[in-house]
């Protein structure tokens, strides 16, 4: 029962990410061995989305490590138990809660040498900025704790390029690149596991920054992200991204590129806000100014859209129904449902 309900989420789930989002691309799945014990290692922007984009598409059953202060209530830790969300403990949460991580390390060292994936955030917290920032080591404690119990362990390490048009913006577009996997066993050195944290978080560093947009220039990050926005660079596409980054001192790419249909996308986006009046000022009065970080806005506008619509659609359903008939009333629905698809798509 657990399992058909955990597959009933998921796919609704997906079907909503993929409404949500105007495009949702996925590359190198081919890269993730379906028996084999993973470490899926994504570049972290947009909080919650982060992890349910990959779990959907990942095609494997991840755990999660998940931060602990989200914890809290019984039904809250049944839900996460059931969505397979491990707490992870962080200094902000207190110096003695740290000690707890050493039951989760052993947790997860046996979901891995039992052939499960989990999924973590190296970087350890998460920014909207266009840059992988740098390693914490705590996946590496995973990785050595693991294989100083089980050395046959053959862990793949997958990096997970993970890259937004916009995190902040509706409707956005998304693109997932896994990476090819690293075999972490044939590396182990126990002697010099100071040296193997380096070279490993430095593996995984290097192709984070080629999976995903990286803005190295910290002092120059906001010049030079106005003018990869100027020139309208797809940003779904990293590695044309990471190149122009680098050509930006030639003079061919000083002029921005002039925006295509701009009457076009500012009449339909109009025409959305009208049809969905309702939905639109509730989230712009009411939810948006309580986001307390702009990295979740991204997902409190997800949650909030898997809730309203429904919502909506059956109380628009309900009203054409009292002043007209059901097949009326479906077709409006239906009409609603589609412009609001297509536009998302299209813009």
């Amino acid at each position: 029962m657990r399992q058909v309900g955990y597959l009933l989420v998921k796919l609704w789930i997906k079907a909503a990410l993929h409404l949500f989002y105007g495009k949702i691309v996925v590359h190198g799945l081919e890269n993730v061995p379906k028996n084999a014990p993973i470490l899926f290692l994504p570049n972290h922007q947009s909080a919650l989305l982060d992890v349910l984009l990959i779990a959907v598409d990942c095609n494997r059953k991840p755990y999660f490590l998940t931060r602990s202060d989200v914890f809290k209530g019984k039904f809250l830790k049944v839900v996460f138990d059931i969505f397979q969300m491990i707490p992870i403990y962080r200094f902000r949460d207190g110096r003695e809660s740290l000690k707890n991580n050493q039951a989760i390390f052993d947790h997860c060292s046996e979901l891995l040498i039992h052939k499960e994936a989990i999924l973590m955030f190296p970087e350890a917290n998460h920014n909207l900025k266009r840059r992988v920032r740098p390693l914490s080591k705590g996946f590496t404690r995973i990785l050595f704790n693991t294989l100083d119990k089980a050395p046959e362990t053959e862990i793949q390490i997958i990096a997970v390029g993970i890259n937004y048009r916009d995190a902040e913006s509706f409707p956005d577009k998304v693109a997932l690149y896994f990476d090819a996997p690293i075999a972490v066993n044939v590396m182990y050195d126990p002697k010099d596991e100071k040296g193997l944290v380096d070279s490993i978080k430095d593996a995984v560093s290097r192709r984070l920054k080629n999976l995903t947009t990286h803005i190295a220039d910290e002092a120059n990050y906001q010049d030079i992200a106005s003018k990869l926005d100027s020139l309208q660079v797809d940003y779904l596409k990293p590695e044309g991204v990471n190149k122009t980054i680098s050509e930006l001192q030639s003079s061919a790419l000083n002029s921005a590129k002039i925006g295509e249909n701009g009457v076009l996308r500012k009449l339909l986006g109009g025409v959305f806000v009208v049809l969905n009046l309702p939905v639109v000022l509730i989230w712009k009065k009411l939810i948006k100014p309580k986001v307390w970080e702009p990295e979740f806005t991204g997902t409190l506008r997800f949650a909030f859209a898997l809730l309203a619509y429904p919502l909506y659609f059956a109380i628009l359903f309900t009203i054409v129904v009292s002043i007209s008939n059901v097949i009326v009333a479906l077709v409006a629905v239906l009409a609603l449902f589609l412009f609001d698809w297509m536009y998302v798509r299209w813009h």
